[in-house]
Order: C-alpha cells, then sequence, then structure tokens
C-alpha cells in the first residue's frame, strides 16, 4: 500500500470513529439510563398563530359549523387534540343534547361570548352515538348523548374561564345569549382520533367543510 492510499485508509477510520463518537455523545447528551425517560422521545412541538384559529372561527359562521379540529397531536402516552368550536344563540337545549366521550377528556378555554353549561355524570336516557359520525370518528370517540343530566351543576361562562370535563362526564348548553366560542383542548390516553398537522389543517380551510 503506497504512502497516499495509508493515509486516505487512516483518515476514513478516524472520521468514522469521530462520527461514532459524537453519536454517541449526543445519545448520552439527551438520555441518561438513570434518569426516567421522556415519554415522547425526540418529539417536536407544535405552534398554532392565532390567525389560524381566527380562520376556523370565521368558517365556521360562514358554513353554519360548529365544532371543528385544528390539531391532533402525538405526546407519547396520548394525543391531544385542539379544536375550535362557534356555538350560536340558544334559547333552550334540543332533545338529547347532552353529550358524553367515553375516553377522550376536554378542556375549554373561552374565547368569546356567554352561556350557562350544565355538567354531571348522572345522564339521564343515555343513547349511543352513531360510530360512524364524524365527530365520534375524528374529535371525541365514543360516547353517548341524554336527555338531561339528573343533579347536574350549571355554570355561567363567560370570556376568560376555563372548564375541564372528565371522560364520562355529560355536558349540556342550556342557554346562549348570542353566540359563544372557545378553544377546545382533547386529551385522547388511548390514541383514538387520527393525527392531524398543519397540512391537514391549511387543505380543510381552503375547501368547503366536508359534512
Amino acid at each position: 500500500m503506497s504512502a497516499n492510499s495509508a493515509m486516505k485508509t487512516s483518515l476514513l477510520a478516524l472520521g468514522a470513529v469521530a462520527c461514532v463518537a459524537a453519536g454517541m455523545a449526543a445519545q448520552a447528551a439527551r438520555v441518561n439510563p438513570t434518569d426516567p425517560q421522556p415519554t415522547c422521545t425526540m418529539c417536536p412541538g407544535t405552534y398554532i398563530p392565532r390567525e389560524e384559529l381566527d380562520a376556523y372561527t370565521k368558517k365556521a359562521i360562514a358554513e353554519r359549523l360548529v365544532d371543528q379540529q385544528v390539531r391532533d397531536v402525538e405526546i407519547g402516552k396520548a394525543h391531544v387534540g385542539i379544536g375550535m368550536v362557534y356555538r350560536g344563540a340558544l334559547d333552550r337545549p334540543e332533545p338529547s343534547a347532552v353529550a358524553e366521550h367515553d375516553q377522550v377528556s376536554e378542556v375549554y378555554h373561552i374565547i368569546e361570548g356567554t352561556a350557562t353549561l350544565e355538567l354531571g355524570p348522572d345522564i339521564v336516557d343515555r343513547q349511543r352515538r352513531p360510530a360512524t359520525l364524524r365527530t365520534v370518528v375524528e374529535f371525541n370517540g365514543p360516547g353517548n348523548n341524554g336527555a338531561s343530566i339528573r343533579n347536574g351543576v350549571a355554570y355561567n361562562l363567560k370570556p376568560g374561564d376555563v372548564v375541564v370535563i372528565p371522560a364520562g362526564t355529560g355536558h349540556l348548553f342550556t342557554k346562549i345569549a348570542d353566540h359563544i366560542s372557545y378553544l377546545m383542548v382533547r386529551i385522547d390516553p388511548d390514541k383514538l382520533t387520527p393525527l392531524r398537522d398543519e397540512a391537514k389543517s391549511k387543505a380543510y380551510l381552503a375547501a368547503p367543510a366536508p359534512r
């Protein structure tokens, strides 16, 4: 072997060793085997600009929509959904308007408007939701509707308020003065709902919503 060939071989070997060492160092910096390990290893964060959320509200008003899913994100042990909801004026609830979700919990952050929301786990005349409903398949998984909530607790919602609704808890809007809009956080530990990224959100906003 010539001196040049030997030098090239040595340099390549040194480069390979350096790459392996760098990779091992990076791995050691990321994960210490003696520490609790991340439940979502190397998962990216998710940012949703205000303008995109506003676009969902505008679409809801223009197309007479209520509940829309903006994102559905993998966080390791669960999926987290982000939705935007817009509800118009309501004098009295429709029959079987109580909603309950078996496995998905929800958090409301009220953005605009006022309403009365009733909560409680004891649902009267519980009826299974059709498994083919879009909201069941894509938003909040299987659950039930009901006629009313026995011994329910009513809350008067206003902008800035937050409501936590555990899976299995009935919820029912009994009155909406003019309208109410809120950001919805859905916690899906069984990963029932499909993931939804920014590209899918943009495609949805660019065309009429499916019915």
